[in-house]
């Protein structure tokens, strides 16, 4: 069971030919006071998975956050077009790094990690920041932009896993699933315990 909505996510796993049931967690993502970014992915991936895990002790839950860190900041998803402008704006010729929280359950077994990845943004002018917010695909996405869109267009460099920024890391995915006794890519399934 897939504990998000993101289609994204969802096509990533169909990649792997898994299509599991979507099932999205409802709570509270404001971080806490002081909270590293690291721990608030890594957080709100495990209070995901183990909100949908409630009475599904057999069933395998993955659970995923992902946010967009610039100077140890969480930016989060624009309230607007004029937020994602200034995000947009904020990135440009510069480094940011993308962390996504994983959490798998099954069971008693509860696995988590973050995974990191550093993309550095092309020098933007005004008139491209302009085209890209009215393309409408900043709107919901972490950090304003969607790598696997036209936000591809505005980065140079990057280091790291590639479906990280796009809201699931699928290696990371891969090993902490085998933890819990979901091999994607052998098709092993997990016997009920």
């Amino acid at each position: 069971m897939l504990a998000s909505s993101s289609p994204r996510r969802a096509a990533l796993l169909a990649r792997l030919g898994w299509t599991p049931e979507v099932r999205p967690a409802d709570l509270d993502e404001t971080p806490w006071p002081d909270e590293a970014p690291d721990a608030l992915v890594g957080r709100l991936a495990r209070d995901k998975a183990q909100a949908v895990s409630r009475g599904r002790d057999d069933e395998v839950i993955l659970a995923a956050d992902t946010e967009v860190v610039r100077d140890g900041r969480v930016l989060g998803k624009p309230a607007d077009d004029a937020d994602a402008a200034a995000m947009l704006r904020s990135l440009a010729g510069r480094s940011h790094l993308v962390m996504t929280g994983l959490a798998a359950i099954r069971g008693g077994a509860v696995l988590t990690t973050v995974v990191t990845t550093a993309v550095t943004f092309r020098a933007l002018e005004e008139a491209e920041v302009a085209w890209y917010v009215r393309t409408g695909e900043p709107a919901g996405k972490a950090g304003s932009y969607a790598l696997q869109g036209a936000g591809a267009a505005l980065v140079e460099r990057l280091e790291g896993s590639e479906t990280n920024v796009v809201g699931l890391p699928l290696a990371a995915t891969v090993a902490l699933l085998r933890g819990v006794g979901l091999d994607l890519l052998t098709g092993d399934q997990p016997t009920p315990r």
